[in-house]
């Protein structure tokens, strides 16, 4: 006899089950241009609410790994074929975006060539990390974790 929801869908009877509200997942990357003096990183202007510059990314899909969704955002916004090194971290503040609860799991990847502005992306520049604009989310935070990891 099923005596609780727990045992119940241990049992896989998910019938008495309420679907988890959980936080939208996302993934952003910094990206180091590698073949650029310096090691400029790659910043998007975004093209849809909330405005500004922000490191390329995006949300992750259905049946997608966060490295494959960050590979891809990050060539659909660049243009730029990224290979990803390390792992930066996670960052879930409920108030990092606007737009409502985000987690966002961000690498660190390389590339070469010119990025080119596509997709969400209305225009795309590479900077000095320590001397970024104005950032959108909590994306200054994230090139300080960068940085503070002896990047940049």
């Amino acid at each position: 006899m099923i005596s609780s929801i727990t045992d119940a869908a241990a049992l896989g009877d998910t019938a008495g089950m309420r679907e988890p509200v959980t936080p939208k997942l996302a993934v952003d990357v910094v990206i180091e241009l590698i073949d650029r003096p310096g090691r400029p990183i790659v910043l998007i202007e975004r093209r849809f609410p909330p405005p500004g510059w922000a490191l390329p990314g995006g949300f992750v899909d259905v049946g997608e790994t966060v490295e494959a969704a960050a590979v891809r955002e990050a060539r659909e916004e660049t243009g730029l074929e990224v290979r990803l090194g390390a792992l930066l971290g996670v960052y879930s503040d409920p108030a990092r975006d606007a737009r409502g609860h985000t987690v966002s799991v961000v690498f660190v990847g390389e590339a070469q060539g010119t990025p080119v502005a596509a997709d969400d992306a209305g225009a795309v520049r590479a900077i000095d990390p320590r001397a970024p604009p104005p950032l959108a989310f909590d994306h200054a935070r994230i090139l300080a974790d960068y940085l503070a990891r002896g990047r940049g």
